[in-house]
């Protein structure tokens, strides 16, 4: 390893070198932050560019535009509730709350420096025990893949705080509409009323740019205010930008833990940094002592997803590069941007080709800290966006979002079906139901019911050898105390404000 560590540092810091993971850092902040633009695209139309570089240079390019596309969709989902990809959902439940506060220079503050940490760690990660961890992920089969879909699921639970009742209803809505399109074991259509694109489901974008975009958008067009803060006259752009030390004393164990979570739904084959981000939301409440302040402007609730979605990327590149095993769509256009360079993914990348892949490994740092400079460097400009007026902001939200439903699949269904979830999230806002169990049903409902199958079908229709799997049953307890513990502790607080009164 050693051998190949010095030669890939000097390669790093060549003037050629910095230039282009400098430029592979502004693409992936622009890709991540336009609604519809996602990571797997990102990395997609920058696989050409690599064509006539040296494969070190090329895939350094690759790096920087996955690391920091995933970052970029932070900001716009803290500034004007547009996530600019799934792995920002979470990230709006506390980060606009902090903007309609006035404060979303801190929340950019919290956000970047959650993703620096989430990046560096999964980096290191990579570098270090890669190997072991790709080792790890073969011991998923069907029925921990099905654990870990109702683990997901099981965020409805935290995320439905104030009406569970309400929760339940949409994340049972989200797993109706998410039986959409042919059925994977059986080839037979479900619910595409004769509309062949309909076969593979209802896409994921459209879907999340209606429910938190575009609905957004139909909001403040309908209200009276100017702006989508309440006083931004007062909004100053001189407030520190960095967290302060008693911010970071509050979120270091949480930025940690979330980074944790990623880097292990990272390996897994199939996950990505979406599942990542509730699933570290959901911890962050659970572990919290004020629960409650979650989705009201809560720095944890930013903390938690955004290093979270960052740990990922490292993460999933532990089986592409070791066993050729893509964890998500993005190393799957990665994988391709190898094989391309000549490089195929297995033990002779870290051997044979071991200064190439070694200078992957290390640009992923310098990345991580580029994309950190540019966010914080920024900030105080990106802040400005929330002083446009509402008369200007929402055409351009609305402009935004019909092009990023559009250019996915090129399919002006899309673009109806951005309305039509568009038109369900302002209602559901309106008579407060939560959008998001249905986007997590969306991501997850097709898993959920792919593994479930495979399982029965692997144990002959039985489910009981899945309680004998050490791995499956510490998943089953992990569901149950995801469960239990909100449920348990909203009984605690009724009581207590009952013997109040």
């Amino acid at each position: 390893m050693m051998e190949y560590l010095l030669p890939a540092l000097g390669n790093i810091f060549e003037p050629e070198a910095i230039f282009i993971l400098f430029v592979g850092t502004i693409a992936g902040l622009i890709v991540g932050s336009l609604p519809g633009l996602s990571s797997t695209m990102g990395v997609a139309l920058a696989i050409p560019l690599t064509f006539g570089m040296d494969p070190k240079i090329g895939l350094m390019l690759l790096g920087a535009v996955y690391c920091s596309s995933v970052y970029g969709g932070s900001l716009t989902a803290i500034l004007i509730r547009t996530p600019g990809t799934d792995a920002s959902i979470a990230t709006t439940f506390d980060g606009f709350p902090l903007t309609q506060q006035g404060l979303a220079g801190k929340a950019i503050g919290i956000s970047t420096i959650s993703s620096l940490v989430g990046g560096i760690i999964s980096a290191m990660a990579l570098l270090c025990i890669a190997p072991f961890l790709a080792k790890m992920a073969l011991k998923f089969g069907p029925s921990e893949y099905f654990l870990v879909g109702l683990f997901g699921l099981s965020v409805i639970i935290s995320v439905s705080s104030g009406s569970y009742l309400k929760g339940l209803m949409t994340g049972a809505f989200g797993l109706l509409i998410a039986t959409t399109g042919m059925d994977n074991f059986t080839g037979f259509p479900r619910f595409i009323f004769n509309n062949d694109s309909l076969l593979d489901g209802i896409p994921i974008l459209p879907a999340l740019i209606g429910l938190f975009s575009l609905s957004q958008a139909i909001k403040i067009s309908v209200s009276d205010k100017t702006s989508i803060i309440d006083n931004p006259e007062n909004l100053k752009f001189t407030d520190r930008i960095l967290p302060e030390k008693e911010d970071m004393k509050r979120t270091w164990k949480t930025m940690l833990r979330s980074s944790i979570i990623g880097v292990i739904v990272g390996i897994m084959p199939g996950a990505g940094t979406g599942i990542a981000a509730f699933l570290s939301y959901n911890e962050a409440k659970r572990a919290s002592k004020n629960p409650e302040s979650f989705g009201k402007g809560n720095i944890e609730g930013v903390a938690a997803p955004e290093a979270a979605n960052n740990a990922v990327t490292g993460g999933s590149l532990v089986p592409a590069l070791t066993l050729g095993i893509p964890g998500n769509a993005v190393t799957a256009v990665f994988i391709g941007g190898l094989t391309i360079q000549g490089l195929i993914p297995g033990p002779n990348l870290f051997t044979k080709y071991g200064e190439i892949t070694y200078t992957l490994l290390l640009s992923l740092f310098v990345a991580n800290i580029m994309f950190a400079i540019i966010g914080l460097a920024f900030a105080k400009q990106f802040v400005k966006i929330v002083k446009t007026p509402t008369k200007v902001l929402a055409p351009i939200i609305c402009v935004l979002s019909i092009i990023g439903a559009y250019s996915i699949r090129n399919n002006f269904l899309d673009v109806w079906l951005l309305f039509g979830f568009g038109i369900l999230g302002y209602f559901m806002e309106r008579f407060e139901f939560s959008p998001t169990p249905i986007v997590l049903a969306l991501i997850l409902g097709p898993m959920v019911e792919a593994e479930f199958r495979r399982t029965l079908t692997l144990f002959q229709g039985s489910l009981v050898p899945v309680l004998f799997r050490p791995i499956s049953l510490f998943i089953i307890v992990l569901i149950i105390i995801s469960v239990v513990f909100p449920l348990v502790r909203e009984l605690r607080r009724e009581r207590q404000l009952a013997s109040e009164k």
